[in-house]
C-alpha cells in the first residue's frame, strides 16, 4: 500500500462535496506561480491534443494563444466548472469516494492538476487512472505550492516539509507499475523561486508562491 492509514487522514473528514459546495471564483496561489504554470504548459503541451484538468475550478491557466482539440474539465464545484471558458466539457465527481475515472481508455495527450494533488486520499487509484486514459507518450503535469487547505490536506502532506512532498509525488507516479503495465517514466521534478518582481521582494511584499511542478510520461 502507497499510503498507510493514518497518513491518508484529514483534519476535517466531512464529504468534501459539503466543503466545496460554495465556489470560490480566486485563484490559490499568486501571479508569479500562475505565470511559471502557464509558461510550462506552453513548452510541455502541444496544440490540437485532448487535455485532461482534473481537480480544477474556475480557470486552467493554459495558455491563451494555444487551441486544443478538447480540453475535459473536472472538479467538486459545477458553478466553477461552469464557468471556465476553456472546458469543451466538465464533470463533477468526488475522487476520494470513487477514484473511477468516467473516461475511456488512452483518450487523452495531457493530465493537469494544479494545486490539489495534497487533498488525495487514495493517489495510487487516481494515477493508475491517470496512466490508464493517457495515450502512450501522454504527459502527467502536477504543480503545487505551500498553500493548501490544511484542514482537507492528507496527513502525510501536512506533516512533511515542501522536499517530503515533492518526492510524496514522485512516488505516486512510480506506484504506477506491474507485469503487464509499463508505468510512467522517471518523473522529473521542476523547482523554483517565486518569481515576483525583485522590487516588491525589496519592499517587503512577501516572499512569494514557490513553484513545483512533478512530471512524467505514460511509457509505451
Amino acid at each position: 500500500m502507497l499510503l498507510k492509514g493514518n497518513q491518508r487522514t484529514k483534519l476535517d473528514d466531512t464529504d468534501d462535496t459539503l466543503f466545496y459546495a460554495s465556489p470560490r471564483f480566486v485563484t490559490h496561489v499568486d501571479e508569479g506561480f500562475i505565470q511559471q504554470l502557464t509558461d510550462l504548459y506552453r513548452e510541455r503541451l502541444k496544440p490540437n491534443t485532448r487535455i485532461f484538468d482534473m481537480m480544477s475550478s474556475w480557470v486552467s491557466h493554459l495558455p491563451e494563444e494555444m487551441e486544443f482539440a478538447q480540453v475535459e474539465g473536472h472538479g467538486l464545484n459545477q458553478q466553477e466548472l461552469a464557468k471556465n471558458p476553456r472546458f469543451n466539457h466538465y464533470f463533477v465527481q468526488n475522487l476520494n469516494a470513487n477514484p473511477k475515472l468516467p473516461l475511456p481508455d488512452a483518450e487523452f495527450d495531457a493530465v493537469v492538476n494544479c494545486v490539489s494533488v495534497q487533498y488525495l486520499q487514495y493517489p495510487d487509484a487516481i494515477f493508475a487512472e491517470i496512466h490508464r486514459i493517457l495515450k502512450p507518450g501522454g504527459v502527467a503535469i502536477f504543480s503545487f505550492s505551500n498553500r493548501m487547505f490544511y484542514q482537507k490536506a492528507i496527513a502525510a502532506w501536512r506533516e512533511g516539509a515542501e522536499g517530503d512532498r515533492v518526492e510524496l509525488v514522485k512516488r505516486y507516479f512510480d506506484s504506477v507499475k506491474g507485469a503487464n503495465i509499463p508505468g510512467f517514466s522517471k518523473p522529473e521534478v521542476i523547482a523554483k523561486q517565486s518569481s515576483l518582481p525583485s522590487f516588491m521582494q525589496m519592499l517587503g511584499i512577501g516572499g512569494g508562491d514557490p513553484f513545483y511542478a512533478v512530471i512524467a510520461y505514460r511509457q509505451s
